[in-house]
């Protein structure tokens, strides 16, 4: 929002008092609900600045309007993105995301003489008459395994349902651990120590050894055997199975998955070997063809790095560097100290820092050939439950000071086709609890960021299971052919 352009607010009768504001603005909140609501349910998903508004509450998307200060370095306020969403909601749209920010903020600086409603109607112009759905049918979901990545994949599921005819959670493939199980496992769907309450309902239906989560009837199905389940008797087709076990890696082990009556594709919630191809979601994915019946989505630390490294190089070129992770301790890890099979990893993961090693380094050539060798790194396991941190030590081709790189960065978390996987703060007191629940790959902490002409060093924050959960569903999406288009296209 440049300075010198001009500017089309109309603000007239509006509270002078900043109270009478807040609740003027907090109104205009509560009336955008329920259209963001019906059009959601018309697979039409809206948007501020890439942060999605289905399901937020009041309170949350005037958070999200403040939030755009960071983006464009000015106010946008409710008033005029309600005008937007009024008018979009009265058009027949088909299958898409809108993002209403942009298109205010561009509406407010354009020097065109045209309405409100001109200007948003040419933005979607592409998208009036054709109400209706990507896919013909639901695509069916599987989980196999229901542990940390699963149940979050789980509750992004059904939050994602949309009218019905997208993702559809049909069944979670266990192991049976007692008597209760069934209620246990509803229980730890429902309730989460780091990420919170789940929004929704979970009713146990112990006699058809189901759960229904948000309306959705999901089987729970006991097995120990990747090939040993026809899960076409239980009404399942041509479906999506999401491994998040961990436990098979390959070809030949993923490949018994296929073997199932029911399952016609496959995706691993970790990094895969052999000649299989593992994809970050937003960088690699034009390596993807349809004969690729099982993928995997890499790590979570990959996933945070690769898309910032991309930008960079494709900027400045890299020429060497090292990444050094620091991050959360996991459930391979042991609580006190015990045996096991990794180097320092038996002793407490709750007491002690620990060094351990990493496959990101290598796994960024995978995914970007062009910085194959150029890499080192190493990770230091921390006492804290979630949130991780990667420090990136680049040498680069080209000098800029902090301000420059920084600007570059912001440029790109909220103008580019990278904006769905990056993100920005300037904060100064920003702290790794900040970021439970953030749905980006990486953030950058740009407050952090230091530069010796050539040299830079960043510091890049992820939510190593929800972001990386969030990555891990886009990835599903485009699998089974459902994307939706972005409205205004990216530069």
């Amino acid at each position: 929002m440049a300075s010198d352009q001009p500017d089309k607010r109309k603000r007239s009768n509006l509270p002078l008092d900043t109270f009478g504001d807040f609740q003027y603005r907090q109104a205009l909140a509560e009336e955008m609900l329920p259209m963001i609501g019906r059009l959601y349910r018309n697979n039409v998903h809206l948007m501020l600045y890439g942060k999605l508004l289905v399901n937020l509450s009041v309170s949350e998307i005037m958070q999200a309007h403040r939030f755009v200060r960071e983006a464009e370095k000015n106010e946008l306020s409710e008033f005029e993105t309600y005008q937007v969403i009024t008018f979009l909601s009265s058009l027949e749209l088909g299958p898409s995301e809108v993002d209403i920010g942009i298109i205010a903020a561009a509406y407010l600086f354009d020097d065109k003489k045209i309405t409100m409603e001109e200007f948003v109607g040419d933005s979607v112009k592409d998208l009036v008459g054709k109400k209706g759905s990507v896919l013909e049918d639901a695509q069916d979901v599987v989980l196999y395994g229901f542990g940390r990545i699963g149940r979050l994949l789980a509750r992004l599921l059904v939050e994602d349902s949309g009218g019905g005819d997208n993702l559809r959670l049909r069944a979670i493939v266990v192991r049976k651990s007692g008597k209760e199980d069934l209620i246990k496992r509803a229980n730890l769907l429902r309730t989460d120590s780091v990420h919170g309450p789940f929004k929704g309902t979970v009713r146990v239906e112990e006699k058809d050894e189901q759960l229904i989560v948000n309306g959705s009837e999901v089987k729970i199905i006991y097995s120990d055997k990747p090939d040993s389940i026809d899960y076409a008797s239980y009404g399942i087709n041509k479906a999506l199975l999401i491994d998040n076990t961990g436990v098979w890696r390959d070809q030949k082990s993923l490949g018994k998955h296929l073997k199932c009556n029911g399952i016609d594709k496959v995706l691993l919630t970790a990094p895969v070997k052999g000649k299989l191809k593992n994809i970050v979601h937003g960088i690699n994915n034009e390596t993807v063809s349809n004969k690729d019946d099982i993928l995997g989505a890499a790590s979570c630390t990959t996933n945070a790095i690769v898309p910032v490294l991309k930008v960079l190089n494709d900027e400045f070129r890299i020429i060497s560097g090292h990444i050094e992770t620091v991050h959360a301790y996991t459930n391979d890890q042991n609580l006190l100290d015990n045996f096991h099979e990794k180097s320092r990893r038996g002793r407490s993961a709750a007491l002690n820092l620990v060094i351990t090693e990493t496959g990101a380094g290598k796994a960024v050539g995978q995914i970007l050939p062009e910085l194959e060798g150029k890499l080192t790194a190493n990770a230091i396991r921390v006492p804290t439950p979630n949130v991780s941190l990667a420090i990136m030590k680049l040498n680069l081709e080209k000098s800029m000071d902090a301000t420059e790189l920084n600007d570059f960065l912001r440029q790109t978390a909220f103008h580019s086709k990278y904006k769905d996987q990056i993100d920005f703060t300037n904060s100064n007191e920003i702290v790794s609890s900040d970021f439970v629940g953030n749905r980006y790959a990486g953030i950058i902490d740009s407050a952090a960021t230091i530069c010796n002409e050539n040299h830079a060093i960043l510091y890049v924050w992820y939510d190593n299971e929800f972001g990386y959960t969030v990555q891990l569903l886009g990835l599903a999406k485009e699998m089974v052919g459902l994307t939706y288009k972005r409205y205004p296209e990216y530069q």
